[in-house]
C-alpha cells in the first residue's frame, strides 16, 4: 500500500509510467495497475479453472452425493472415500485436491439461505425438549414444554416424564394461564401428538385430543415444514437456552411440582432483562403480545385422553400398555378411562371409582390394595399370597394387631383383620392407625372395638367400651368396702 501511494504521487507530480517503472524498480505492468486502483485489487480471475481430469465424473460424484440424503449422516462419503473409489472403481488419474474443492463448492452452492423475518405481536410458536434431571432421587429424563413469544422473548416452560399429547395439552393450558391470555396463532412442527397425517396436498389431519384444544381456545394452528426446525428458530432456540441456564449443572428437585415451580419463577425473572439489539426490557414488549391476544375462556380446558375399557376377572384395567386396579365390584363391567399426565381416573357410568398416579412404564401394574380386600375377605386364604398386598407399607402396629386376633380367634381373627383394613374405604390411615394403637393399649383386639375406637377419633368423643358386646378386653377386677372398714378412719380406732 505504502508503494501504492509513492507511485500514484509520483505520477501526479508529472513523473512518466517509464521513468516510474525504472525509479521504483517495478514493471510497466504494475505501474499501470497502480495507476488504475488506488489500492491493491487483490487476484482476479478471468476465467473459469479447468479440470480436465474431472470431467466426466462429475456425474458420478453427484450421483453418489445425492444418494447420501437417504443414509445416516455419519455413513456419508467423504471427498476422501469419493477419491478411493474413483480410483478403485472408475480408473480416475487426478489427485485428492480437486476432489476436495468440487465437494467443498458442491455443498457451499447447495447450503440453504433464510430471509429474516418479522415477528408481529400477539403469536407463539411451542416445542419440547429434553434434558436429564433428578426428580425424587431418581436419574430420568424430563421432556419440557416450551411456548415462547418471538415478538417479546418471553417464554413459558414446564417439564414433564414423557412427551405425551396430554402433555402437550397440559402445557398449553399452564402457559395460558401463565401469560394470561390466548396467542393468536402457534407455530408447531409436525409432531404426531398434534398431526395424525400429513396428506398429499400439505394438509394436516389433526389428532382428536388436539383439535379440542384449538376449539376450546379458538387459536390457529401453523406448521413448519417437515424435518426443517429452522421454520420455527426462536423456539428452537429458547429450547436451547432453557437447557442450558436452568438444567446445568442436573437439577434435583424432590417431585415434579417443585421442579416445575422452579422453572417457572426462572421464566418471570427473565421478564427484567433486556436483550440484545433492544432498548425495551422482555416485560415491556411483552405488553404488546398481551394486547393482541385473546382472553381466556371461562373454564381451562380438560388436558387428558380419553378412552374406554373392560374390567379383568382380576380387577384390573388397561391403559396404554399399564394395568389398573379398580374396586372388585366392577369386575367384567364396562369403565372409561381419563388419563391426565399425573393420574389416571377411572369411572364406571357417572362414577369415578378408581385414582391412581399415572405410570409411564410399560407392561407395569399399579394396585390400591383397598379395591381387593372385599375379595380377601371372602377368600381369606390368599391373604398372605395376595400381590396388591405384597409391596403395602402399613404401621408395625397392624402386624401387632394381627397376630393377637390369629392367636384369639384363629382364621376369624384374620378375617376380622380384614374388616379392619377396610376401615379404610371409610376413613384416613392416621384415623385408623390411632385407632389400632388405642385398641392394642386397651386389650381391645376385635373389629367392633377397632371400629368404636376410630369412629370416636374422628367424632372427638371418648371411648366407652361394653365388656359384654368385648369379651376380650381386659376385666377390671374390684373388691367391695364393708363399713367396718371405715372404723379406721376414727380417732378412737387410731389411738
Amino acid at each position: 500500500m505504502e508503494l501504492y501511494l509513492k507511485v500514484r504521487l509520483a505520477r501526479s507530480e508529472g513523473m512518466s509510467q517509464r521513468e516510474l517503472a525504472r525509479h521504483f524498480n517495478i514493471s510497466r505492468d504494475s505501474v499501470r495497475k497502480m495507476l488504475a486502483f488506488s489500492s491493491p485489487p487483490g487476484y482476479r480471475r478471468t476465467k473459469a479453472i479447468k479440470r480436465p481430469k474431472l470431467d466426466g465424473f462429475t456425474e458420478i460424484i453427484d450421483g453418489w452425493l445425492e444418494g447420501d440424503k437417504n443414509v445416516p449422516r455419519k455413513q456419508r462419503h467423504t471427498a476422501k472415500r469419493i477419491h478411493e473409489r474413483l480410483k478403485a472403481e472408475h480408473e480416475f488419474t487426478g489427485g485428492y485436491t480437486i476432489i476436495k474443492d468440487y465437494v467443498r463448492q458442491r455443498e457451499r452452492r447447495s447450503r440453504e439461505m433464510f430471509v429474516p423475518l418479522a415477528h408481529p405481536p400477539g403469536h407463539a410458536q411451542a416445542d419440547f425438549g429434553e434434558a436429564v434431571v433428578v426428580i425424587g432421587g431418581v436419574e430420568q429424563k424430563a421432556h419440557f414444554f416450551v411456548l415462547d413469544l418471538p415478538h417479546s422473548d418471553a417464554y413459558f416452560v414446564r417439564a414433564y416424564p414423557a412427551a405425551t399429547a396430554e402433555a402437550w395439552m397440559d402445557g398449553h393450558v399452564h402457559a395460558f394461564a401463565f401469560f394470561g391470555g390466548v396467542p393468536l396463532s402457534v407455530l408447531y412442527d409436525n409432531d404426531r401428538c398434534l398431526v395424525s397425517k400429513i396428506q398429499p396436498d400439505g394438509a394436516r389431519v389433526r389428532a382428536t385430543l388436539f383439535s379440542g384444544l384449538l376449539s376450546h381456545y379458538l387459536f390457529r394452528d401453523r406448521y413448519g415444514r417437515p424435518g426443517k426446525g429452522n421454520d420455527k428458530g426462536n423456539v428452537e432456540g429458547m429450547v436451547g437456552y432453557v437447557r442450558r441456564n436452568h438444567m446445568v449443572p442436573i437439577p434435583h428437585f424432590p417431585d415434579w411440582e417443585s421442579f416445575n415451580a422452579y422453572l417457572e419463577e426462572q421464566c418471570r425473572a427473565r421478564q427484567g432483562d433486556t436483550l440484545r439489539g433492544h432498548t425495551e426490557t422482555i416485560g415491556a414488549r411483552l405488553q404488546r403480545d398481551l394486547a393482541e391476544m385473546r382472553p381466556l375462556p371461562a373454564a381451562p380446558f380438560e388436558a387428558c385422553a380419553q378412552s374406554s375399557g373392560r374390567v379383568s376377572s382380576q380387577s384390573l384395567v388397561r391403559y396404554d400398555t399399564n394395568d389398573y386396579s379398580v374396586p372388585v365390584a366392577y369386575g367384567h363391567q364396562d369403565v372409561w378411562v381419563r388419563a391426565y399426565v399425573d393420574q389416571v381416573v377411572i369411572g364406571c357410568r357417572s362414577d369415578v371409582i378408581a385414582r391412581h398416579p399415572r405410570c409411564y412404564a410399560r407392561e407395569d401394574m399399579v394396585f390400591d390394595p383397598i379395591h381387593y380386600l372385599p375379595l380377601i375377605e371372602r377368600k381369606i386364604n390368599a391373604l398372605d399370597q395376595a400381590a396388591p398386598l405384597a409391596e403395602w407399607d402399613l404401621p408395625e402396629e397392624f402386624d401387632t394387631l394381627r397376630r393377637l386376633m390369629e392367636a384369639r380367634m384363629l382364621k376369624i381373627g384374620r378375617r376380622e383383620y380384614v374388616q379392619v383394613l377396610r376401615l379404610l374405604e371409610s376413613f384416613g390411615m392416621d384415623d385408623l392407625h390411632v385407632a389400632v394403637k388405642q385398641a392394642l393399649k386397651m386389650g381391645a383386639v376385635g373389629f367392633d372395638a377397632v371400629k368404636h375406637l376410630v369412629l370416636c377419633q374422628v367424632e372427638k368423643r371418648p371411648p366407652r367400651l361394653d365388656l359384654d358386646v368385648y369379651p376380650y378386653l381386659p376385666r377390671a377386677r374390684v373388691e367391695t368396702t364393708s363399713a367396718a372398714s371405715y372404723m379406721a378412719l376414727m380417732p378412737e380406732a387410731a389411738e
